[in-house]
């Protein structure tokens, strides 16, 4: 076993001579690439990080070197995490695939699955978005009713619909939970099927938000053909696997709260507000309230990276996961809100030369931070998961 501070010393070594300078700079919303058979790149640097990174297998450096990944130790894998932290890199590709059902797959999946959806992950070729929701069926997922029954040649037949379907537009495949099973009890009904968007039959159409994005679409299915050998785990045996699958989202939820994703430097922003023209705060509540977000940020960075250790260590860390993913989202929320408060009119923008674009897009994070804490599993489920499996509570 290489000695770890050898490791380390090549590790940053190699990241400060392969990512550029412009990969080292705070994230915008355009400077995220999303890997898929349509990947796009904003600039050269773009390209190059993700392409050295995607050679190097340290999109997954972790997974094993069969399926594209870098064939890490875990305490390797997290010297990697730690060094990327530390130079400010940004994530070189975005890939609910490789977040959140790769980690499944590598535990339950088939060899052939593993061999056919892992290496286009990890060679940034597949983009996947989440069939979970439906219309009648968000928090309470159990009650779904996209329905799939088994034709003679043993292929699903796949009908109904799903919502809040995060780039479902933009995606080459999903993971989806469909009901084969009506005669038993509403968990026990349900199979995990990966489902190619490209298949006859499917219809997406894109959701507008309040903030003026359309990430999210609804997703249609007509008599949509799924080779029986997409099934994740045993016929009606997909609540398990979701669960599962669970866990891995609301981590990746908090990884883009960890500087993989954009959202603003409530400090930076804050302080042209909180003081007067001699440089004084002049709003001394406001500040106190700024200073402990910032604390109470900072604290969750701590407990991110050691939660994270502890899963690379295979230790079971469901119930802190939930409360990650509560704690994270209901801190974004309490910053914008405090942003919107201490800017005032400024926060107030929308459009037009009169605003900075800056100023425009805090408005718009105000808003959509607010879905943060319904998208994979509503703050109130939340609180029921962790009042049940973490604090022992009765039901």
């Amino acid at each position: 076993m290489q000695d770890m501070d050898t490791f380390r010393n090549e590790t940053r070594q190699w990241l400060e001579a392969n990512c550029p300078i412009a990969m080292r700079e705070p994230l915008t919303a355009d400077g995220m690439v999303w890997g898929g058979s349509l990947v796009e790149f904003g600039n050269e640097d773009q390209r190059v990080w993700f392409e050295r990174m995607r050679d190097r297998g340290w999109f997954a450096p972790g997974w094993p070197a069969a399926y594209g990944g870098g064939g890490l130790s875990p305490k390797q894998a997290r010297i990697v995490d730690e060094e990327m932290q530390r130079l400010g890199c940004r994530q070189p590709q975005f890939n609910l695939g490789v977040w959140m059902l790769g980690p499944v797959l590598l535990e339950l999946g088939t060899e052939e699955q593993k061999l056919e959806h892992l290496v286009p992950m990890m060679q940034g070729r597949a983009r996947w978005c989440q069939g979970f929701s439906e219309p009648n069926a968000g928090s309470d997922l159990a009650s779904l009713k996209t329905s799939a029954r088994k034709d003679e040649h043993g292929d699903f037949i796949v009908n109904g619909s799903k919502i809040w379907t995060s780039y479902g537009d933009k995606s080459d495949w999903m993971y989806a939970l469909v009901r084969t099973d009506t005669t038993v009890r509403k968990q026990e009904g349900i199979s995990f099927l990966l489902i190619d968007m490209k298949a006859p039959g499917i219809t997406v159409k894109p959701i507008e938000l309040i903030s003026g994005k359309s990430s999210f679409c609804q997703v249609f299915f007509d008599e949509v053909r799924v080779p029986a050998k997409q099934l994740v785990g045993p016929l009606n045996g997909g609540w398990t696997v979701a669960k599962k699958l669970l866990q891995h989202e609301r981590a990746a939820m908090s990884k883009f709260s960890e500087g993989a994703a954009p959202s603003h430097d409530a400090l930076a922003v804050a302080r042209p507000f909180l003081l007067d023209e001699t440089g004084a705060v002049c709003e001394p509540v406001l500040r106190d309230r700024l200073a402990g977000l910032l604390m109470d940020a900072h604290a969750f960075s701590l407990t991110h990276r050691r939660v994270m250790a502890q899963g690379m260590a295979r230790m079971d860390v469901s119930g802190p996961l939930s409360i990650m993913k509560l704690v994270q989202t209901e801190q974004e929320v309490a910053k914008y809100e405090l942003l919107m408060q201490v800017m005032g009119l400024r926060g107030l923008s929308w459009e037009g030369p009169e605003f900075s674009q800056d100023e425009h897009d805090i408005g718009r994070q105000w808003m959509l931070a607010k879905t943060t804490t319904i998208a994979g599993g509503s703050s109130e489920v939340q609180l029921n998961i962790i009042a049940k499996r973490v604090l022992g509570m009765p039901g």
